[in-house]
């Protein structure tokens, strides 16, 4: 059993409702508290622990559970997301950058770690494509690629001014069985994987040709932890980790998903989103990672369609 104090942020949304379970598995399930706003929590989370409901807007109550479930450690899930992000950009700013900011100064006051995810959305037309390094030049076009440059900068600025305990990873696109996608642009390789299972026609709204890096669920939340496991004196960057798994094209994938259901229909639609994917990297230089805190993914294309087309069959049976 763990001596941590942990919340979830954003409990409710694509990663943090399968990382708060993960942690409670790790941790105990009474160690671990889930916040989330709007979004109607699943019955896997609310059975399994704590659950309350909260705005990270508001300071106010925010200091409030932290002060009342002694917390000491932040899993700051919470945001919206890029293609969500172009449609509403002033509360994208609102609840991403200024949520941040209330948990970095509770966070300076009550010297609590905090793990807050960046995203490859950081970068921009001007970023490398190939092998984008780790450190290189941002010029993100939508408002969720600013605020997570914002919520880098503004977290390595709290490391190095008040040593606080800030980190966090660049989530490429996450695929998983468990939550529907919450609105972002690597959302159809998860939509592919339903319309397949249901045997239904799938419209995807990039073109077939757009290569994006991608990530499984497991491997999502295994580099999460394993970066709040590490032991901080030995990281060189703290907020802005790349991080990779796999990358492919949409119609690569649309091929591997029919070797199990050969008679799998897709049609390509590009819409606002393949704009978004035109300016985000096709593969990831992530070997700081790797030697900074040993990160190495476990799965590749063929072996998380696999996992995938089991999982989604059996839950949508």
């Amino acid at each position: 059993m763990s001596d941590y104090r942990i919340l979830v942020t954003g409990a409710t949304g694509q990663i943090g409702s399968e990382l708060t379970v993960t942690l409670r598995e790790k941790y105990g399930k009474d160690n671990v508290i889930a916040m989330g706003h709007r979004r109607k929590p699943s019955k896997t989370l609310e059975e399994s622990g704590p659950y309350i409901t909260g705005d990270v807007r508001d300071r106010e109550n925010l200091e409030k559970i932290i002060r009342e479930y002694d917390i000491d450690t932040v899993y700051h899930m919470a945001a919206i997301l890029s293609a969500t992000g172009e449609n509403n950009p002033q509360l994208c700013w609102d609840v991403n950058v200024n949520g941040l900011y209330n948990l970095l100064e509770i966070a300076r006051e009550k010297r609590i770690r905090i793990f807050c995810p960046s995203s490859i959305a950081v970068f921009g037309p001007s970023t490398p494509k190939e092998n984008t390094p780790q450190d290189t030049i941002l010029t993100p076009t939508t408002m969720y690629g600013i605020t997570k440059v914002v919520g880098e900068l503004l977290g390595e600025y709290y490391v190095q001014k008040y040593g606080v305990d800030v980190r966090g990873v660049r989530y490429p696109g996450i695929i998983s069985s468990e939550t529907p996608p919450g609105g972002g642009t690597t959302d159809y390789a998860v939509e592919m994987f339903y319309y397949a299972v249901k045997g239904e026609k799938y419209t995807c709204f990039v073109r077939e040709d757009t290569v994006l890096p991608m990530m499984y669920m497991p491997d999502c939340l295994k580099a999460t932890i394993q970066l709040m496991e590490a032991d901080f004196s030995r990281l060189k960057h703290h907020t802005n980790f790349n991080v990779s798994g796999m990358s492919f094209s949409a119609k690569e994938l649309e091929e591997e998903i029919r070797k199990y259901r050969p008679d799998f229909e897709c049609e390509y639609k590009p819409d606002f989103r393949q704009k978004i994917a035109e300016t985000w990297p096709r593969t990831i230089d992530d070997s700081c990672a790797r030697q900074e805190w040993g990160w190495k993914p476990d799965y590749d294309l063929e072996k998380m369609v696999e996992d995938m087309m089991k999982r989604l069959s059996k839950k949508l049976r």
